[in-house]
C-alpha cells in the first residue's frame, strides 16, 4: 500500500493575516494546490484539505491548512494524522524562520521547536518532535523591533518581488522531500542562491 503524505502549511487564519510573514507555509499551500489544478474543501478535523498524489501514480498526499490560529496548530494536525493514519516521520510541516535569512529554505527532521509556537504545539500533539519540518527563512527584524510584530506584519517590498520565486522553490523543496528523501532535498535547497 502506498504512504500517504500529510504536507501542513502553517499561518493565520483570515484576510487580516494572508500575505504576512506567518503565512509563508500556507502560501507554499497554495502553490502546491495551484499545481495541481485543485481547490482546499473543509474537513471535520478543523482544516482546509486537498487529497491529491504528488504526481500520477506517486505517493498519495494530503495537503492541510489548519483553520486555527498558529500557536493551536496541533490539535487539528493530529486529527489529521488519525483519520488518514499517517505516521508522524510522513507528516511534513511548512513554516516561517526567524533564524534563516529570507529566501532560504532549510529542512530537517526532529529536533527542537527553536521557539516557534506552531512546531510546538504540533511536537505537543503528535507526543514526538521527530517529524519533517521544511523551514521558509524570514530573517530576524532590523533593530529592535519585537519579532511577534515582524512575523505578523507583511513582506517588504523588496522581499515581495522574489516572493513567488521564493514559494515556488519551497513547494520544490516539498515536494522532493516526499519523492527523494531528506538528504537529496537538503543537498538541493540548502545551496541554492
Amino acid at each position: 500500500m502506498a504512504t500517504t503524505w500529510l504536507i501542513v502549511g502553517l499561518g493565520n487564519p483570515g484576510p487580516r493575516y494572508e500575505t504576512t510573514r506567518h503565512n509563508i507555509g500556507q502560501m507554499v499551500l497554495d502553490e502546491l494546490a495551484q499545481r495541481r489544478g485543485e481547490r482546499f474543501r473543509e474537513h471535520k478535523a478543523g482544516a482546509r484539505v486537498i487529497e491529491t498524489w504528488l504526481r500520477p501514480g506517486a505517493e498519495k498526499i494530503v495537503l492541510a491548512k489548519p483553520n486555527t490560529y498558529m500557536n493551536t496548530s496541533g490539535t487539528p494536525v493530529a486529527a489529521l494524522a488519525r483519520f488518514y493514519s499517517v505516521d508522524p516521520q510522513h507528516v511534513v510541516v511548512i513554516h516561517d524562520e526567524l533564524d534563516i535569512p529570507f529566501d532560504s529554505i532549510r529542512l530537517k527532521i526532529g529536533g527542537g521547536h527553536g521557539g516557534h509556537n506552531g512546531v510546538r504545539d504540533i511536537a505537543r500533539a503528535l507526543a514526538t518532535p521527530e517529524f519533517p519540518r521544511v523551514r521558509a527563512g524570514i530573517g530576524r527584524p532590523p533593530g529592535r523591533q519585537d519579532p511577534a510584530d515582524w512575523v505578523l506584519s507583511p513582506f517588504g517590498t523588496a522581499e515581495r518581488d522574489t516572493l513567488p520565486i521564493f514559494v515556488s522553490d519551497v513547494a520544490d523543496a516539498v515536494e522532493q522531500l516526499v519523492d527523494e528523501g531528506l538528504l537529496a532535498a537538503q543537498q538541493k535547497h540548502h545551496s541554492r542562491g
